[in-house]
């Protein structure tokens, strides 16, 4: 299992997970709780592997290993079935933010995505790394770096992907589905995004915002909201970017990126958590009011 609205981190590291555990004899199954984004749908286009999580389908399970997230908010239903459920767990992840899952523990806030914590998982086990499984952790490590561009891609991240290219891993293709293959709609809706980014606090703040009804003026679905907050993030002179997303049940999602202040910390004062330079956070209040909140709150963290 990973995250709600999982992303190329989780999936991946789930994808290789499967096909090592497959090939030493075991039977894993790979879940999602919430829907399976369009821009990943060419990972299993015939759903063969990835499942939606359905509680009265996973009642032989002997354990559960989440990826990716070690937060009860960031399971949707299938927290509520693991808090219930006697299972032995474990939790392999990066994040720096955590709650006690009732398990094992194998975080490394150093790691730069779950993708190196899944590699690391399959030597252990003494498992073989097929082409496949390096296609897919290649995938993980790469779009958690911002394909290299981010900090935490380090002289090790290039090592590893050079060992899983040799593997058979294949960057441009991946670089061509990934971010070369969008749909119209989500160019509209970005349009929409960029018309209203604006700058706060003396320009070191850059925000933005997606409303319900912007999904059907464009065509989009929210999904393709992914990676906006890198517009933000671009703007010059931005210490700290925003994206807010107005939400199905009344509430608002929030995106945080920064350049050096620990937003892990600011979205943690609102419900989330995540990276010191990369986090999230969900507050079932008003877009308005959440922006305002977040605005004041990060005023704050800047300093004058």
């Amino acid at each position: 299992m990973t995250h709600i609205r999982p992303d190329a981190d989780g999936l991946g590291a789930q994808l290789a997970l499967h096909d090592a555990l497959t090939a030493i004899g075991k039977k894993p199954r790979v879940a999602i709780a919430s829907k399976l984004l369009p821009r990943y749908a060419f990972l299993d286009p015939q759903r063969t592997v990835i499942e939606d999580f359905r509680p009265s389908a996973f009642t032989d399970s002997d354990c559960v290993v989440v990826l990716d997230t070690g937060t009860w908010n960031q399971l949707g239903d299938f927290g509520k079935w693991l808090q219930a459920s006697p299972l032995p767990r474990a939790v392999v992840d990066h994040h720096r933010t955590q709650d006690d899952l009732g398990g094992l523990q194998f975080v490394d806030i150093t790691a730069e995505a779950t993708g190196r914590l899944a590699y690391e998982v399959i030597g252990a086990l003494g498992a073989p790394l097929s082409a496949g499984a390096a296609h897919h952790l290649f995938m993980a490590v790469a779009t958690d770096t911002g394909w290299f561009r981010h900090p935490n891609a380090t002289a090790a991240t290039f090592a590893l992907c050079s060992d899983l290219v040799a593997l058979g891993a294949r960057p441009t293709e991946l670089y061509e589905q990934l971010y070369e293959a969008a749909t119209l709609a989500r160019f509209k809706l970005t349009a929409v995004a960029l018309q209203r980014l604006a700058v706060a606090h003396g320009g070191r703040v850059a925000h933005t915002e997606v409303l319900l009804s912007d999904y059907a003026a464009t065509g989009a679905v929210p999904g393709d909201t992914e990676d906006l907050i890198n517009y933000p993030r671009g703007v010059e002179g931005v210490e700290i970017a925003l994206v807010f997303i107005e939400q199905q049940d009344g509430g608002t999602k929030v995106s945080f990126r920064s350049r050096a202040a620990d937003v892990s910390k600011l979205a943690e004062r609102f419900g989330g958590g995540g990276h010191k330079l990369a986090s999230g956070a969900r507050v079932m209040k008003p877009l308005s009011d959440v922006r305002n909140e977040v605005l004041a709150a990060t005023a704050a963290l800047l300093g004058p």
